[in-house]
């Protein structure tokens, strides 16, 4: 039987949190589901790959005959926005974790709005070097405020302590957001996948942020991933609705800000494997072509594409990345326990 009050008051409250998240996103859905299906909100398909080809094999495996909307993402970001301004969590814990989501949700929102509008050819939104400067900007004001007005200076190495770098905190911080985001926006490419992926790490990090008495940021977690258990309901497959680049992006960079603010920068990319492993594959593919004169490394990237071309279905791709992507979060949340974090 736990004995310290305090951190068993903050577990119930934290896990509280959790199920206002999960009953407020679902009472959320039929709002955007009623607005999306109304205006039309429908994903409009890539027809080139980043580097301006055509996507042929991905093309082929697509067998989805009706339309599904998109932009799903502002049912969590306004769920998890109400009740952290509703119930006030710690504003030095997360009011720079709520900026971030909302910030990456605007990124997102302006290029599933030019997708909406699009004709269906190309990108179907935003070119990647203007996503991937706005998300900068994002990361900047971001670093901006950790450093100067929350005063962090340093980071923590396992088994070794703090150790200060002081304003190299800056772009590291850019970094992390930037490239967090990114991954999770790569890996939202089949249903139920970076959805179950977000819940996952979001609830090793509330845990985390428990251990170590970050209660503000763990009811921040755990109000997400309630969020996210709601979007996940609906988006198993066959997906009702898609989270976009609207979701992919504010959770990506908030997902970011909470492993620094945790200071556990060395287990974001443990917890998260999956999502690196989208991103790494990903961006292996595109060097390869450029300098091995169009040669691929795998059938197709990221490669959650390249499992389903060697023939897996695609609900086995998901439920297996989600099994990889738990046991990623058990392994965290040991070496958070056996490091020191």
């Amino acid at each position: 039987m736990i004995q310290d009050t305090v951190f068993t008051d903050n577990i119930v409250r934290s896990l509280a949190f959790g199920i206002m998240g999960f009953a407020l996103g679902m009472l959320l859905t039929p709002v955007y589901t009623t607005l999306a299906y109304r205006f039309g909100w429908w994903k409009k398909k890539r027809s080139q790959t980043t580097t301006g080809e055509k996507l042929s094999v991905i093309a082929s495996q697509s067998t989805r005959k009706r339309r599904v909307p998109t932009m799903a993402g502002m049912i969590m970001v306004l769920t998890i926005c109400i009740i952290t301004v509703m119930f006030n969590f710690s504003r030095e814990q997360t009011w720079l974790v709520v900026a971030a989501l909302v910030s990456g949700g605007i990124v997102g929102l302006i290029d599933d709005i030019i997708n909406l509008k699009s004709d269906g050819t190309g990108v179907a939104g935003l070119r990647a070097p203007i996503k991937f400067t706005m998300m900068v900007l994002v990361g900047v004001a971001g670093a901006w405020f950790f450093y100067y007005k929350l005063g962090y200076t340093s980071i923590h190495v396992p088994w070794y302590g703090q150790l200060n770098i002081g304003l190299w905190l800056m772009p590291l911080f850019i970094l992390t957001i930037v490239s967090t985001s990114n991954a999770v926006n790569i890996s939202d490419g089949r249903d139920g996948l970076a959805g179950g992926l977000l819940l996952t790490a979001y609830s090793a990090f509330g845990l985390i942020a428990l251990l170590q008495g970050n209660y503000g940021i763990a009811a921040f977690c755990l109000t997400t991933s309630g969020a996210l258990l709601s979007y996940v309901w609906f988006n198993i497959p066959p997906a009702r609705f898609f989270m976009g680049d609207l979701g992919s992006f504010s959770l990506g960079a908030a997902l970011g800000v909470v492993a620094m603010m945790t200071d556990t920068i060395f287990l974001l990319p443990i917890i998260g494997f999956v999502f690196v492993m989208e991103a790494g594959t990903s961006l292996l593919q595109i060097l390869s072509k450029k300098f091995r004169k169009g040669k691929r490394i795998f059938i197709a990237a990221p490669i959650h594409h390249h499992f389903e071309a060697l023939g897996w279905s695609k609900e086995k791709v998901t439920m297996r990345f989600w099994i990889l992507g738990i046991a990623c979060a058990f392994s965290g949340l040991l070496l958070a326990i056996i490091g020191g974090f």
